[in-house]
């Protein structure tokens, strides 16, 4: 059979172009995430112990000491069965206050509530920290998704009936958090018999952690893990603005593979009487921007590593970490300029708030300066999905294993999450 030599030397030609377009993108794509790949000596490469059933392992392949990826918790209660929920005997308001760190208990005690009386739930509003900063339910949160979840539980309205929409004529009462049987049978029960409409109001304490609820009973009060985890959901363009604002931050993460790590830190918070130093005989729960850095530092961050920070706008007491951490970054910095207006408006900043709440269930690694409802209950969602890596900063041990410090929230697995994700 007779060879063209000018096909020949054609078909080599192509050949010899395909291997040099894969040396360069393997130059200019691939190596890069090789380079320089120090090792410090302050991360532990062995397994460490959680609990009987789990174990988490640290890494320093890229620039810290970043957790091995482990699969994902799956919900350990029995779903609900699809039923038809009880006739409607009246109608159970409620608000949203204080900051998303709350609004997952609240939602819990509403359904609870509901539940018990054969209530019809109402889809709850949002207060600001501000007199008449009120918002729709469906500004932030998934509606449909809201009464999707909680189908076969309660019923739920997304239009009470106007004569009871303006609250006006309600009773309100104050009940606790984690709200018992007991309670609502002999406090709330004889109450809402008489009024038929209630409003309710769950007191919360802000500095409490979460370990202190009540664990739940999988085979019966599954309603409380799918209103606590499920239930509440951010509205479409909202996650996407997390997403896209969490890419941002891995765009420029490039040599620790696209990694963050998400440190709630406000000066409002360090600069409040929650934050006052403690007398020496016990443990230090706030740290300053300078104490982070240190801290970072001893377990093995390198200098590279990316860290968004929920203080809004810039201050210049994060100048410490900023330093040592040249990628430290809050909000501002990476919101879509076409957001800004919307919703970082200088007179009510509660929509900053979802976005630090989800921006620190998104990181990789969760780190807050000072330990209170905001911690206890992002380590909540980060349990929910699986993102367990969290570390809380201490004075009182001089170890340099970041494994001394995993939140023990997961190394005890005492956070209530874990009576619902197994």
């Amino acid at each position: 059979m007779a060879f063209d030599i000018r096909q020949v030397m054609a078909a080599f030609l192509t050949f010899s172009m395909f291997i040099m377009l894969g040396n360069m993108i393997k130059t200019d794509h691939i190596d890069p995430l090789f380079d320089s790949m120090e090792v410090s000596e302050n991360v532990r490469y062995d397994l460490f112990k959680v609990s009987k059933q789990s174990t988490v392992k640290l890494q320093e392949l890229d620039y810290g000491p970043w957790r091995v990826k482990t699969d994902t918790l799956k919900p350990c209660w029995k779903n609900p069965s699809s039923r038809k929920e009880k006739s409607n005997n009246g109608y159970i308001f409620f608000s949203l206050t204080h900051g998303p760190e709350f609004h997952a208990s609240q939602v819990a005690n509403a359904v609870a509530v509901a539940k018990h009386l054969g209530a019809t739930l109402v889809i709850p509003d949002i207060r600001g920290t501000k007199l008449g900063d009120k918002r729709q339910f469906g500004d932030i949160y998934d509606v449909d998704r809201f009464v999707t979840v909680l189908k076969g539980i309660v019923k739920v309205d997304k239009n009470a009936p106007a004569e009871l929409s303006s609250n006006a004529k309600l009773y309100t009462m104050r009940i606790p958090n984690g709200v018992s049987e007991d309670f609502i049978a002999s406090k709330i029960e004889p109450v809402f018999k008489r009024e038929k409409n209630l409003k309710i109001v769950t007191y919360l304490n802000g500095s409490s952690g979460m370990n202190k609820l009540a664990k739940v009973d999988r085979s019966s009060n599954a309603h409380q893990c799918l209103a606590m985890y499920e239930s509440l959901k951010l509205k479409k363009d909202l996650q996407e603005l997390v997403d896209s604002m969490a890419g941002t931050l891995r765009s420029i993460s490039r040599k620790t593979r696209g990694r963050f790590v998400a440190v709630d830190l406000r000066d409002d918070i360090l600069e409040g009487k929650s934050c006052q130093e403690k007398n020496d005989a016990e443990e230090k729960t706030c740290f300053n921007a300078e104490e982070l850095s240190k801290f970072f530092i001893k377990i093995g961050f390198h200098s590279d590593t990316t860290f968004y920070v929920t203080q809004t706008g810039w201050s210049s007491n994060l100048n410490p970490l900023r330093k040592v951490f040249p990628n430290t970054l809050t909000k501002d910095a990476i919101i879509p300029a076409d957001q800004k207006a919307k919703l970082m408006d200088l007179k009510s900043r509660e929509y900053e708030k979802f976005i630090d709440y989800y921006m620190c269930v998104e990181g990789d690694v969760f780190i807050p300066a000072f330990r209170g409802r905001f911690y206890g209950s992002v380590v909540g969602e980060r349990i929910a999905y699986g993102n367990t890596q969290i570390f809380l900063p201490s004075k009182n041990t001089s170890s340099e294993s970041a494994v001394d410090y995993i939140s023990p929230y997961v190394s005890k697995k005492s956070h209530v999450a874990y009576s619902c994700y197994c």
